[in-house]
């Protein structure tokens, strides 16, 4: 995927949007340079630290590093995944059988 903050920042002057606090033109390019450049720095520091984690494991609980391999990483990113979908799927269940009980008060 491709980022353009030049192009994107004549588009939102082009519509009459704006960021507040920044002029239309070079300072909004510039400023989403520099929000894109660290949203990039801090998304390749979690995937790295997902990709050690089965390392980590491997030296810290003493097993061998195949079996802390088979859940590390891509396998742990699915977990987690799939449990946060699994929470919402439920909370909303629950919402919507109970919507009294959730918001209403004891009347």
């Amino acid at each position: 995927m491709q980022f353009h903050p030049k192009e994107m920042a004549n588009n939102l002057r082009d519509y009459g949007s704006f960021i507040p606090g920044l002029r239309p033109g070079k300072r909004t390019a510039d400023y989403l340079e520099k929000v894109m450049g660290r949203i990039t720095y801090v998304g390749a520091a979690f995937l790295a630290l997902i990709a050690l984690i089965p390392t980590i494991v491997a030296v810290w609980l003493e097993i061998p590093f195949f079996v802390s391999a088979f859940l590390g990483g891509t396998g742990l990113l699915i977990v987690v995944s799939v449990v946060l979908d699994l929470v919402q799927r439920i909370e909303a269940n629950l919402i919507m059988r109970n919507y009294k009980g959730f918001l209403g008060g004891n009347a």
